[in-house]
């Protein structure tokens, strides 16, 4: 059965933790990415031709040697013996598994390599995929993230977001049309993401090519190439501005491709090292030449070069490129002259691993430049979330910056065609700091000095709020009121009221309506093509088509902005609906739908437990499978746990009240609370008191006493005594035979005792109850059909879900309009003579009090 995503990412950050404390993670990814590559294509080999394991050469011979004294030694002669096999010899050369102050020595070294080969020999990978809906490729990508973001400012460039890489991929130009025999290129390729990227928008393949410079990236870029599926990629080693392994055939000049991307290291101070500019034998400079000490330029025109006259591409660069002056001020002229910038995207501040700074997206087309005319300009600065110490760019921001730029499509504050006669007037100067251009400012919230002085909410300020009014009509009277004064208001509603007057009210009803039928028009439309999901289903197409229908259903909506129900749809979809889609893609509706086999310590929380074994239900959870078919026994058990509750809580007031000073229940408590034992101890400690207290003539009175007042059993007033059948004189009586107040607490010990006997009860009945559902629920499994298992996960868990995450949204507007109509109301609530009042009330009281105090402080 093929594993989730979480599950592949559970176990490579294990296998992260058994290194960590050896070496920095710009070290030990080298050997976690090995070893999930050597496992990988040993998995994979059977069904790839293009991949051989020899013998001795793949990850079951390093299962073999674990626990050996030399396994370091032998763990490097397989994966050498597997490289020379595939000519992926040079792959591992910047990794050795016999490195001791890395990896520990002798013994240290033994246990922690047997550890870590133990966690790759768990992940099953036969089943996952090798075509973009890859699972392991994603798990790669999680892993370089997490290496970029613990190796620190010096050390995470190897890696280009994979966000940022999904916009490149999809505004470069590749599509359907695209063809094997086009070419590809990333001059600084890191390892591969954003080369990879963008390939993998080619549905009928691309040939890849790629440089890099550091050794363990280059590495990492070829083992990168083969998990996707593209193990004839072209990445060659060694320095791209310098030496240059991609030439023409006359060695001469430099070859020229289709299509590039890259994302080469930020204002490279040595980037001239090993060659000399001003007589390039690759003519890459003819532009102009870069500043000694800053290589933007340089990279991007070397990218410019290694275009064809109809080339495309797209490369990252820090924002300084778009306005520096001097001699990169020069080159940018004869860029813009020249027609090659077709766009420019401006990115948020802190998105990249090594540097914070702001970051934009040149967008390059010869094929078009002759005869262009302007430049379409994004300003994508805003659009981000808070992950971590990083800014990280959501779904529907990597939409929105697509769409927009795809389409061309002028939006106010974000994008913009911008004409060359305005970049090159005399106020711009070929300045391209996109600000100029676009303004994405906030507009300044503004105070009434009226409303301050003498009260009132403005009504310009009720008015800026139409978008509301015009959705909600009858809502602003509900809210709002005159207050006299011309042009004024003042609040109808307490602010405490406000968001229960709103979601209450017939307008929001009425909008609320709306939305759901919108939503169930997609559902009917998408339910079928759900359910139809089968093993041959490309999944990225499946989300593809969703979230663009729902996306332009709800383009139309007021107020709700149909890209927050996009990324609603989204998020679902990356946290729950991904993997069990892709469940049923590898196993089958009805095999998915089964549980794991039991375990007595799943590391995960159990969905069900029977008799200590604990069960993991991946797709389906049992609360659906009892909803759907038990839901009466289900309210059975909510019966009984609300009597176990009403127990727990009569236990508890009691002991409360009874363990106060002086109480019967004092130190009968220990941590897992008062307990049947503790009290029965107490009974017996009283009874020998009792028994102490009074002559032995007088036990049988006071045995009888006792279990009149308690009615305990006899058992526990058992004794002996010299003749116990005889009849007391009334001169024996006890005058007071509770003056000790022990036959009181003792009828305290006795209700403590049946509370216990009742809490008992109740929960017994409970679990007894839980325990025969979860049998039935259990068996119910076994007996799915695959009908059923589709009705249970896309009617009653998918779409549901998905509907629940919109009604989210629209709830939030309600939010955010709440949150407006509090704000006025608590700024102009008080008005400046008032608050002046106030001041000088308190001011009197103070200087009274001080004169009272005999202080003078004129």
């Amino acid at each position: 059965m093929a594993i989730k995503k979480s599950q592949i990412y559970a176990s490579l950050l294990q296998s992260c933790n058994e290194l960590r404390g050896g070496m920095d993670p710009s070290q030990y990814k080298d050997y976690i990415l090995t070893l999930l590559f050597m496992k990988y294509v040993s998995d994979k080999a059977a069904s790839n031709p293009l991949i051989n394991v020899p013998d001795g050469g793949g990850f079951a011979d390093m299962v073999a040697v674990k626990n050996n004294k030399d396994i370091g030694e032998k763990i490097n002669i397989i994966i050498r013996k597997f490289g020379k096999e595939n000519d992926l010899a040079d792959v591992f050369d910047e990794v050795d598994f016999e490195d001791e102050p890395k990896l520990g020595s002798g013994k240290e070294m033994q246990e922690r390599l047997t550890e870590l080969v133990g966690i790759f020999e768990g992940l099953d990978l036969h089943a996952n995929r090798v075509e973009g809906d890859d699972l392991l490729g994603d798990a790669y990508e999680y892993l370089m993230r997490n290496f970029a973001t613990e190796s620190g400012k010096s050390k995470g460039q190897f890696y280009t977001p994979a966000e940022v890489s999904r916009i490149i991929a999809n505004i470069i130009g590749i599509g359907p049309n695209t063809t094997r025999n086009h070419t590809i290129y990333d001059p600084t390729c890191g390892s591969g993401s954003l080369l990879l990227k963008a390939a993998d928008k080619a549905p009928n393949g691309i040939s890849v090519y790629g440089q890099e410079k550091d050794n363990a990236t280059h590495a990492l870029a070829r083992m990168n190439m083969v998990l996707h599926n593209n193990p004839t990629a072209n990445i060659k080693p060694g320095d791209t501005l310098s030496s240059p392994n991609f030439t023409n055939q006359n060695g001469n000049g430099l070859r020229t491709f289709d299509f590039a991307v890259a994302n080469p290291p930020f204002s490279y101070k040595s980037w001239a090292t090993g060659l000399n500019p001003e007589h390039d034998e690759y003519s890459r400079f003819e532009y102009g030449i870069p500043p000694a000490k800053n290589g933007d330029y340089a990279f991007l025109l070397h990218f410019i070069a290694s275009l064809k006259r109809t080339g495309k591409g797209t490369i990252i660069l820090p924002h300084g490129v778009l306005f520096r002056g001097n001699r990169e001020k020069d080159i940018r002229k004869e860029l813009i002259e020249l027609g090659f910038i077709k766009g420019i995207i401006g990115l948020p501040a802190n998105l990249f691993y090594g540097t914070g700074i702001r970051a934009c997206i040149l967008v390059i087309d010869k094929e078009n430049a002759q005869g262009r005319n302007d430049i379409f300009m994004v300003d994508a600065s805003k659009g981000f979330l808070k992950d971590g110490n990083k800014n990280r760019l959501s779904a529907q921001d990597i939409h929105k910056i697509v769409s927009v730029f795809n389409e061309q499509h002028e939006v106010e504050g974000y994008s913009r065609i911008v004409p060359k006669d305005e970049i090159a007037s005399s106020d711009n100067d070929y300045n391209l700091n996109i600000p100029r251009y676009i303004d994405s400012s906030e507009p300044e919230d503004m105070h009434d000095l009226h409303a301050h002085l003498n009260g009132g909410i403005p009504n310009s300020d009720i008015d800026a709020l139409d978008d509301y009014w015009q959705v909600f009509p009858t809502l602003r009277n509900l809210l709002f009121r005159g207050n006299g004064s011309p042009g004024y208001s003042e609040a109808n509603i307490e602010t405490h009221q406000l968001r229960a007057a709103i979601l209450t009210h017939s307008d929001f009803k009425a909008y609320e309506h709306q939305i759901n039928t919108v939503f169930q028009a997609w559902r009917e439309a998408h339910e079928t093509f759900l359910a139809s999901i089968k093993t041959n289903t490309r999944l990225r197409e499946v989300i593809r088509i969703l979230s663009e229908d729902l996306l332009e259903r709800f383009t139309d909506v007021p107020l709700l902005n149909r890209y927050d129900v996009y990324q609603a749809l989204m998020d679902y979809w990356d946290e729950t609906m991904q993997d069990d889609a892709y469940l049923i893609t590898t196993n089958g509706w009805v095999q998915a739908a089964q549980p794991r086999p039991p375990e007595k310590k799943l590391k995960e929380t159990a969905d069900l437990t029977i008799k200590k074994e604990k069960y993991k239900m991946d797709l389906i959870p049992p609360s659906l499978i009892i909803a759907r078919y038990f839901a009466a026994k289900q309210g059975a058990i909510e019966i009984l746990k609300a009597e176990q509750a009403v127990a727990v809580q009569a236990l508890e007031e009691f002991v409360e009240e009874h363990t106060g000073e002086e109480g019967a229940l004092i130190g009968l408590e220990g941590k897992q609370g008062i307990s049947n034992k503790s009290v029965i101890e107490r009974v017996m400690e009283h009874r020998e008191a009792i028994l102490n207290i009074y002559p032995p003539r007088t036990h049988q009175y006071i045995r009888t006493e006792a279990i009149r007042k308690t009615t305990f059993a006899n058992k526990v007033w058992t004794h002996d005594t010299e003749n116990e059948n005889s009849l007391f004189k009334d001169s024996d009586m006890p005058q007071n035979p509770d003056e000790n107040g022990l036959f009181e607490e003792l009828g305290v010990l006795h209700e403590c005792l049946q509370l216990l006997k009742a809490k008992k009860q109740a929960t017994d009945a409970h679990n007894q109850a839980l325990n025969d559902l979860h049998m039935l629920v259990l068996k119910k499994y076994s007996e799915l059909r695959e009908a059923e298992v589709k009705t249970l996960v896309v009617e009653d868990k998918w779409l549901p879900d998905i509907q629940s995450a919109i009604e989210g949204e629209v709830h939030q507007l309600t939010q955010v309009l709440t949150g407006r109509v509090k704000e006025l109301e608590e700024r102009y609530a008080q008005p400046l003579p008032e608050l002046a009042r106030e001041v000088d009330d308190f001011t009197a009281k103070v200087e009274a009090h001080l004169r009272e105090m005999g202080v003078d402080w004129e």
